[in-house]
């Protein structure tokens, strides 16, 4: 069994390789550089008033759940595992040199991620029958690049779309990656000798691990069939308090040793530039590096990779713009905020380059060092404790970004859906028996697949990302800055409501709305 997953896992290493290489590495950073400059640097220059909208809901937007509700969604799924886990892979697979490249991918992220938060709201309608938000990427690419490009039907790249973002719900961030990391971070806390193991499929696992996947899978059970209001609510009370917990122990780690951060910013841009490498090897070190960064800053912000659009569609606003501005902060706050802190633990104290350690290990190592005064099991507890709510509300946040994939592609069946929600509960009950290595490999791999039909969509349409942006400005100082007294948005693109039985069967005209009933679909 055990040759079988190493032959696997270099299967999925050279697939891993083939589609992060330099080309979508290029799509995605070319693609954050150029919505930065058509919008001339509007995440620098507004993130003060997009701080500010992420706290205040708006008045009188419809959608289903407000601005705030809609960012911890969002949050709920991007502030996961990749915060601890990933950053602490992307480092010992990069090098330290990995956090410069996730950085840089943020700052424009932060554009992409504007983007598609405005376009989510743009282009999305409300499901006459079910109440539901018709919105995300399958719709901006299917109504938005259909208008720009008329010629061509483009509901089969939004279909692709669908279709990667479903299984990397299924098989990668929402599921296999969060559950194996949260026991991982179980076992090595209840049980780290494995000295009570029972054996599966000829493999030896904790019995910590295998009740905490009980656990976990009921759990996840209980949110999920309550749909996109519970998540959002469970999300609202989770969210805060576990950026609180987890920042507020990292400060005290940097405070602790603050005489160490200067020297790990040194290696970090040394090792970004190939400057630590052999003699030789430097180019090499830059690529693996930039690789490393760049998808393992995705995998924890998701900009560009078209998910969080989803869950900022639901949101109760008016205002294209306004939404755009409230999703930028999600960047923000998860790569810049606080996958900087839990790096800059891992540099200062070493920890990547201790042989033998992989994943949650390495950061809780890093904690445990930076904190010498701190009782080791404490610090281990607190680092498990926020894995496990990490990801627990990141599985609950891509269970929801899975479904609405699922209801495009299906054209709208919610038995499809129902199903989709106990192969998500199975997935989750799964997870932890896979190799930590493997699961990761896998999600990077989905995170590539789903990343390009949404960069194209969003260079093409970023014209009207910025013609909707300087119209919401212009309007804003046209009533001094009184949001209140603001001309309301107009929508220049005409874009018609999307009707449900339309919109799910691909018709176009009534003869064909007919002729799909006829032919025994229905609308849920």
């Amino acid at each position: 069994m055990e040759g079988f997953f190493d032959v696997a896992n270099d299967v999925l290493t050279a697939i891993d390789d083939f589609v992060w290489g330099v080309p979508l590495m290029t799509l995605i950073l070319a693609g954050g550089i150029l919505l930065t400059a058509r919008l001339a640097g509007l995440q620098f220059r507004q993130l003060p008033r997009a701080l500010r909208y992420m706290m205040k809901n708006e008045k009188g937007g419809s959608g289903e759940v407000s601005s705030f509700g809609a960012l911890c969604t969002a949050l709920s799924a991007t502030i996961g595992t990749g915060n601890i886990v990933g950053v602490a892979t992307a480092i010992v697979a990069g090098g330290p040199g990995a956090m410069f490249w996730m950085w840089l991918a943020a700052l424009f992220g932060m554009a992409t991620k504007y983007s598609e938060g405005l376009l989510a709201v743009k282009y999305r309608s409300i499901d006459k029958n079910t109440g539901h938000v018709l919105g995300g990427p399958f719709y901006y690419i299917e109504r938005g690049m259909g208008k720009r490009l008329p010629q061509i039907s483009w509901r089969w790249l939004a279909k692709i779309f669908a279709f990667f973002g479903m299984c990397v719900g299924l098989f990668g961030i929402g599921t296999f990656t969060q559950v194996n990391s949260i026991n991982g971070a179980i076992t090595n806390f209840f049980d780290p000798d494995k000295a009570a193991s029972v054996t599966i499929l000829g493999m030896n696992y904790s019995w910590a691990t295998v009740i905490g996947g009980i656990v976990l899978a009921i759990l996840v059970g209980l949110v999920v069939i309550g749909g996109i209001k519970r998540i959002a609510s469970v999300s609202e009370r989770i969210i805060p308090a576990m950026v609180v917990l987890y920042v507020g122990f990292s400060i005290i780690v940097l405070l602790a040793n603050l005489d160490k951060i200067p020297g790990a910013f040194v290696v970090i841009f040394e090792s970004a530039f190939g400057l630590r490498a052999a003699a030789g090897g430097a180019l090499g070190a830059i690529i693996i590096a930039m690789q490393k960064g760049i998808a393992r800053g995705i995998f924890s912000n998701e900009a560009g990779l078209g998910s969080a659009p989803i869950a900022a569609a639901a949101a109760q606003t008016k205002e294209p713009v306004r939404q755009g501005l409230v999703s930028m902060t999600g960047t923000f706050l998860d790569t810049i905020i606080v996958c900087t802190m839990t790096g800059l633990t891992i540099v200062m104290t070493g920890a990547y380059q201790i042989p033998g350690l992989e994943g949650a290990a390495i950061t809780t190592t890093a904690f445990q060092t930076g904190l010498p005064f701190i009782p080791s099991q404490v610090v281990a507890f607190v680092l498990m404790a926020c894995l496990a709510l990490f990801g627990f509300t990141t599985i609950l946040g891509w269970d929801y970004y899975g479904e609405r994939c699922l209801e495009y592609l299906s054209n709208g069946n919610l038995k499809a859906v129902k199903v989709y929600r106990w192969l998500y509960i199975a997935a989750v009950f799964i997870g932890p028996y896979m190799t930590v290595s493997a699961v990761w490999t896998i999600a990077d791999i989905f995170n590539a697949c789903m990343a390009v039909p949404n960069m194209i969509a969003l260079i093409v349409l970023s014209g009207v990302v910025a013609r909707e942006t300087k119209d919401f400005f212009k309007r804003l100082k046209d009533a001094d800055g009184d949001e209140d007294k603001m001309e309301p948005h107009v929508d220049y693109d005409n874009v018609p409501p999307i009707d449900s039985l339309t919109d799910r069967l691909g018709a176009k005209t009534a003869q064909e709305d007919t002729a799909a009933v006829a032919q025994g679909f229905a609308t849920a």
